[in-house]
Formats: structure tokens, C-alpha cells, sequence
């Protein structure tokens, strides 16, 4: 006799990205000699989560580009502006996937569609899970994910750059994004 599974171990349930313990981080190299970091504060989206098959899972994020900090002002202007992030046309930058693999119990690739600059293109994040949901202090139910992902900022249509006179140039054209969440359970 065939049994099925308890509707609680193959229900989807709705995680809202918490944007107090979340960031959204990128890392470029400047002058061909160090890394320079920056964050986008603001945060939002949410996953639809199929615990019974997490590759069924979906996932969607929005960063508010003008929140962009690289705890320098000068700089964060310069990103803002239309030889970067444009923010005043293009204010949100999106990520909705289109297809999640697992590779091991706690490690993922989740492939979508990335829209920053007006432009979208495919990208795959590597994906850490932490794992089954925990209780919070207030009642609540979480999990967390980290994500990775390298991007060339041309491909977005950033092209912006100086070539210094050593040869080299002011920034690299990639760029590495990660992603630390908190999803909180709806």
C-alpha cells in the first residue's frame, strides 16, 4: 500500500527576506593592487520554498540601487550616476531564478535572471544553505542562505574606466557579488 507523504514535508510555504540581518555586498578590484567593498543597504524579496524538493523551491530579490554605500561618499555619487548604476533611471536592481540544482545537502547553484542597468542576464549563484529552519527568539521561524556570484560589469553596460599610466586600468570588469540572507517564514 502506496502512503503520501504529510502535507507539511511537500508544502510550499512563502520566506520573506529580512532586511535587518541581510546584506547584499559587491568586491572590485581598484587600481589592479586591492579590493574595494561596498553594500547596498536596502534588501527586500522573498522564497518560495518547497521543502520536499528545494530544487521546486523559487526565489526572487529587489536591492534599492541608490542605497549603494562604499563608505565614501564622492565614490558612492560617482556609482549612482549614469556611468554606472544610473540610479535615477534604473533604480532597482532585480533577481528572480529560473532554476535551482543541488549539488550536496547544503550547497546549491541557483541560476536566474539578473536586471541591473536595464539590462538582464543569466547568472548562477553558488549557494550555501544553513540547513532546516530554526525558531527565533520572538516565536518566528528562519533560515539563512549565503550566495556568491562573479559578473562582468560590461555585460550590464557599465563601461565606464580610466587606463592608468602604468598600463593598467582604474577597475576591473569583474565583480563579485555576495548575498547574505535571512529569510523569515510568512
Amino acid at each position: 500500500m502506496a502512503t503520501t507523504p504529510a502535507p507539511e514535508l511537500t508544502a510550499t510555504t512563502t520566506w520573506n527576506i529580512d532586511p535587518v540581518h541581510s546584506t547584499a555586498q559587491f568586491k572590485v578590484k581598484h587600481l589592479m593592487i586591492s579590493n574595494v567593498k561596498g553594500e547596498f543597504t536596502a534588501i527586500t524579496g522573498k522564497l518560495e520554498f518547497n521543502s520536499a524538493d528545494v530544487t521546486k523551491s523559487r526565489v526572487e530579490a529587489s536591492i534599492d540601487a541608490k542605497t549603494i554605500n562604499t563608505r565614501e561618499p564622492q565614490r558612492d555619487a560617482h556609482l549612482k550616476s549614469a556611468e554606472f548604476f544610473d540610479v535615477e533611471k534604473f533604480p532597482v536592481l532585480t533577481f528572480k531564478s529560473t532554476r535551482i540544482v543541488q549539488k550536496v545537502a547544503d550547497e546549491l547553484d541557483v541560476e536566474g535572471d539578473l536586471t541591473m542597468h536595464g539590462v538582464t542576464r543569466k547568472v548562477t549563484f553558488d549557494v550555501e544553505w544553513a540547513g532546516a529552519p530554526v525558531k527565533d527568539l520572538w516565536g518566528g521561524t528562519r533560515m539563512g542562505m549565503s550566495a556568491t556570484t562573479r559578473i562582468n560589469r560590461k555585460d550590464f553596460g557599465m563601461t565606464f574606466n580610466a587606463v592608468l599610466d602604468s598600463g593598467g586600468i582604474a577597475i576591473s570588469e569583474e565583480v563579485t557579488i555576495t548575498l547574505d540572507v535571512q529569510f523569515v517564514k510568512a
